[in-house]
């Protein structure tokens, strides 16, 4: 079902990503950036077929879930955002690919449900505000003070939601600490390993709270660099 992605060293971030081209959003919906194209590099090391059940897990354009679908996966994606599911689905419609697209929290909206692959670029930017925002394009990156409030939810979802041998792909910062990632993922059960990291400038995002990011001791002074990582974890 699924092939063993060697450990990569730190590099930039890949340009070859099979990413679909064209693709519209509304303008809360975050667009395919680095990190998109960094979780797509390793999507195209698993196998992929008509029978391989695949959940993208906050799918914004639909990028991801459509480079599955593309390959013949029978493909669901869930999104918290109405700007971004209506995006997917004019996404697929345009590309001519079945997507099944759900609006909700995803564990509410998988609920009785098993995949073979989980996908997911979720929001892992640390915040000066505590809880995920309910609105506007903030929700496709701020993560409560530490980035990782929805990451550790997927972390303790996963067994639930992949079958025996069953493959999460996650991919996010460096700040939001990979090791911990791979101990929660390891602590639920499931194997897990850093797969790929790539080193990619700043963005306007991180610039603005550059001040508080420093002051939480996430970032040193003048960084300018950020570490994005992907973690590939197998349900035993």
């Amino acid at each position: 079902m699924s092939t063993t992605v060697p450990t990569s060293a730190s590099t930039t971030v890949p340009t070859s990503a099979a990413l679909p081209g064209g693709l519209v959003a509304l303008p809360s919906v975050y667009r395919p950036q680095a990190d998109t194209r960094l979780l797509a590099e390793a999507l195209a090391h698993e196998e992929l077929g008509p029978r391989t059940d695949v959940l993208e897990i906050g799918t914004g354009t639909g990028a991801l879930a459509l480079h599955a679908a593309r390959r013949g996966a029978d493909v669901t994606a869930v999104d918290v955002s109405w700007p971004a599911v209506a995006t997917a689905r004019v996404n697929a419609l345009a590309h001519r690919l079945p997507l099944r697209v759900l609006h909700g929290d995803f564990v509410t909206r998988t609920a009785g449900r098993r995949f073979d692959l989980v996908v997911t670029n979720p929001p892992y930017v640390p915040a000066p505000r505590a809880r995920l925002p309910s609105r506007g394009a903030e929700r496709a990156w701020d993560a409560g003070h530490d980035g990782r409030l929805v990451i550790d939810r997927i972390c303790a979802a996963a067994p639930a939601l992949l079958r025996g041998g069953g493959v999460l792909l996650m991919v996010h910062s460096g700040m939001c600490g990979a090791r911990t990632t791979v101990d929660r993922l390891t602590g639920a059960g499931l194997t897990a390993e850093v797969t790929a990291r790539a080193s990619v400038p700043w963005g306007p995002v991180l610039n603005s709270r550059r001040a508080w990011l420093e002051r939480q001791g996430l970032a040193r002074q003048a960084e300018q660099w950020e570490e994005l990582v992907v973690i590939r974890a197998r349900n035993l």
